[in-house]
């Protein structure tokens, strides 16, 4: 990886439902926008770009696990934007963008290992991000973006003849780039794409008689753009996901014969959304509220969902009763409910409400508010076995360090936590329950304002206690903090500067019953981030996802995790093979077996809805998301 380009992979078994890691000896240099076919024994990898055009690439073979390196062509320059097809013999690659539109293009044979030039005579004129199919005779090209104006023309080439034929003009589709294509077997079929916005279109090419046919519009998907993939099942050509002012996670099915779509199947997973929370109940995760954006407008949600790893299924979490619409709010599970407190609405208001959702009836009940601790956000809470402990977190006023603590039995009731010797007012801190008290450490008081000092209190007296600072780890916002079962382990975080963040990759252990603090080895410790995740599994802290607090989009997330094992000081890598997309913003709960991830924000700075499970020492899984 560099730069933010990868060079890794992996393999997938659809009948063993798993993943296996690519050998990282000798794979092509890290690109992104780069073409790959296959061609009954290998991938074939090409161009792309990593901070400029690439004009290299690789053959893999799986059985052997192994690359070869493809060398420059001598007769194409570096580009991406760029369309590959396979003919059953060679690689055919052309077009693309090396600083401006290209009509060029070449032929690879890997028999032979040779290139061999397209002709330039009556081909297409310049153009990227067009769209290319194999006919089973000829390459067939069409649409995408000269440099100046999208264009509705196309051609087919013929590597028998090194031929190229205009396609016909009449009837065509309307001009755009990034569309999706497939081959039927007799008509190539173009779909989406973008022409001053995002298209739902489209339109069927017959090569034999030079003719377009125009597909229905009804019952279509929403339009899209930005690489949706389309596949041909023998019968129908399915589309998915895409680009729409935000990453889409629907899709459809067309079918030629009929000039019919058919929605791409339908799911009660939550929408897509990121600052939501998330509880484990014993056997379902309950995911509520959260904060979601797409073309109408950017807002909070007041839904959820549930979702049963041993079924593999989602219910619906009823909003008959439910709090307020809200993100930024605290979850915890009692051992019979999810008590959500706090947050802030659709219009930016600081709530001191909240609900308590049963799954066994899938209903709600108001948590009280009389003597409620204070509307907040950014804040921590904590099960005590009893009670939930609110403390910290922002409002109108500023950073507070107040508290309450609820107690749900009976019809509810509130009680202050004391800010008698409580630590100073903050946010995006971290809190722990130790089975006897709560630990809050770290946070934010502001722009370039971060502390590294705590309290712990008890909620049964009422009382804080000031937690050391010798030796404490560096001032941090945003970080994660785990309870071992004997210490506190605090990982991770950011240090804001002047005009950004800085990442952290490393932390600290605290003994309370010592007060102490101990060493946090930062060997084989995973890249530096904040917004991660961290879950206790019993023996080991795992570390999964965050951002690194650059710039938009999706504050360039992470997909990478790691263990630590305190016993031994010493970190371990969680495989890469099959592990989940990049993300930041998310949630995750340990089961009593497994880690089960959901949502956040995406590298690209989409909204997920999507579900993964990892089993230490074993696998990691993609398990659900909604169509």
């Amino acid at each position: 990886q560099g730069a933010g380009y990868f060079n890794d992979g992996g393999r997938y078994d659809p009948a063993t439902d798993t993943w296996t890691a690519m050998s990282i000896a000798g794979p092509p240099a890290p690109r992104s926008s780069h073409t790959t076919v296959w061609t009954g024994s290998e991938m074939i990898v090409w161009g792309g770009f990593n901070g400029g055009s690439v004009d290299t690439g690789g053959r893999y073979n799986p059985a052997t696990d192994s690359w070869t390196a493809l060398a420059p062509t001598g007769l194409l320059t570096g580009r991406s934007g760029h369309s590959a097809v396979w003919t059953g013999s060679e690689m055919i690659v052309w077009g693309g963008d090396d600083g401006g539109p290209l009509n060029d293009g070449a032929r690879f044979n890997p028999a032979a290992g040779t290139w061999t030039a397209t002709t330039t005579s009556l081909a297409p004129r310049p153009r990227m991000n067009h769209a290319a199919v194999w006919t089973g005779s000829q390459m067939i090209v069409w649409g995408g973006d000269d440099g100046s104006n999208l264009v509705s023309t196309g051609g087919r080439y013929n590597p028998v003849t090194n031929s190229w034929t205009v396609t016909s003009n009449t009837g065509v589709p309307a001009a755009r780039e990034l569309p999706a294509a497939v081959w039927t077997g007799n008509e190539m079929i173009i779909w989406g794409g973008f022409r001053t916005g995002f298209l739902n279109t489209g339109g069927r090419y017959n090569p034999v008689s030079n003719t377009w046919t125009a597909m229905t519009t009804t019952g279509v998907p929403t339009g899209r753009s930005l690489y949706h993939p389309a596949i041909w099942t023998g019968t129908e050509m399915i589309v998915w996901g895409g680009f729409n002012f935000s990453y889409l996670n629907s899709g459809g099915r067309y079918d030629p014969a009929a000039d019919q779509w058919t929605a791409a199947g339908s799911g009660t997973a939550p929408s897509v959304r990121a600052y939501h929370t998330a509880v484990w109940t014993g056997s379902e995760m309950i995911v509520w509220g959260g904060y979601h954006a797409d073309v109408s407008g950017s807002y909070p949600q007041n839904d959820g969902g549930r979702y049963d790893p041993a079924a593999n299924t989602w219910r619906a979490v009823t909003t008959t009763g439910a709090p307020a619409a809200r993100s930024s709010h605290t979850a915890v599970w009692t051992g019979t409910e999810m008590i959500v407190w706090g947050g802030q609405d659709a219009g930016g208001f600081t709530l001191n409400n909240g609900g308590r959702y049963y799954p066994a009836g899938n209903n709600w009940t108001a948590v009280i508010t009389s003597g409620t601790a204070t509307a907040r956000y950014w804040h921590t809470s904590v099960w005590t076995g009893t009670r939930m402990v609110v403390w910290g977190g922002y409002n109108d006023s500023g950073e507070v360090n107040t508290g309450g603590r609820y107690d749900p039995a009976g019809s509810g009731s509130w009680s202050t936590v004391t800010t008698s010797n409580a630590p100073a007012g903050r946010y995006h801190h971290t809190a722990v329950w130790t089975g006897s008290r709560m630990i809050v450490w770290g946070g934010g008081q502001g722009a370039g304002i971060e502390l590294n000092d705590g309290g712990s209190y008890d909620p049964a007296t009422n009382i804080w206690t000031d937690v050391t600072t010798l030796g404490a780890p560096a001032a941090r916002y945003s970080h994660t903090a785990v309870w071992s079962g004997s210490e506190m382990i605090v990982w991770g975080g950011g240090d804001e500067i002047s005009g950004g963040t800085i990442p952290i990759d490393s932390g600290r252990r605290y003994d309370p019953a010592s007060d102490s603090w101990k060493s946090l080895s930062t060997a084989g410790a995973p890249p530096a981030r904040l917004n991660h995740t961290a879950l206790w599994t019993g023996s080991e802290m795992i570390v999964l996802g965050g951002n690194t607090g650059s710039a938009a989009p999706g504050q360039r997330a992470l997909a990478s995790a790691a263990r630590y094992d305190p016993l031994s000081d010493s970190w371990s890598g969680v495989s890469s093979g099959g592990a989940p997309p990049a993300r930041t913003l998310h949630t995750a709960v340990w089961t009593g077996s497994e880690m089960i991830v959901w949502g956040g924000f995406s590298a690209y700075g989409a909204f997920l809805n999507d579900t993964w499970s990892y089993t230490p020492g074993g696998r990691v899984m993609y398990l659900y998301q909604r169509p």
